[in-house]
């Protein structure tokens, strides 16, 4: 008996979760819109509201003369003030993005956006209620 309970507790923790509600998906999409939308107007309250406060953005650099496994790292504070800057402020009709829901749990989201510029994979936690970006890997698209 014990090891029908065993491999029926086996079987709930690997199956797949039950697709995520099409309100649930609008709500992580929204963050991720905050979050590009917010540095292609040029509004640093916008993405600051789709941030955790303990952001960890990265990007792949490779081995450098003081690092291996090099990676480019970002905080919430500087991707705020990068906007604030206006970095990445764009004309709205030439905005050319996507944000695609990859996987989804109770509090927990993976998802890619793309832009013609670079590619971004979240991880997403949803804290109360409220989904926002704790995680960010991303890449530059080659020039064009």
């Amino acid at each position: 008996m014990m090891s029908i309970y065993l491999l029926a507790s086996a079987m709930a923790a690997t199956s797949p979760a039950a697709p995520a509600d099409a309100a649930t998906i609008a709500a992580i999409e929204a963050t991720c819109f905050d979050y590009i939308d917010g540095q292609l107007e040029g509004a640093p309250d916008r993405v600051a509201r789709s941030l955790h406060p303990d952001l960890a953005k990265r990007a792949v650099i490779g081995d450098t003369p003081y690092e291996r496994l090099g990676l480019r790292r970002m905080t919430k504070e500087e991707l705020v003030n990068l906007t604030k800057n206006g970095v990445l402020k764009t004309p709205r009709e030439t905005w050319n993005r996507s944000c695609r829901v990859l996987d989804v749990t109770d509090s927990a989201a993976s998802v890619r956006l793309e832009t013609p510029w670079f590619v971004d994979y979240f991880h997403m936690g949803r804290f109360d209620g409220k989904w926002i970006i704790v995680n960010a890997l991303w890449y530059s698209k080659p020039k064009k």
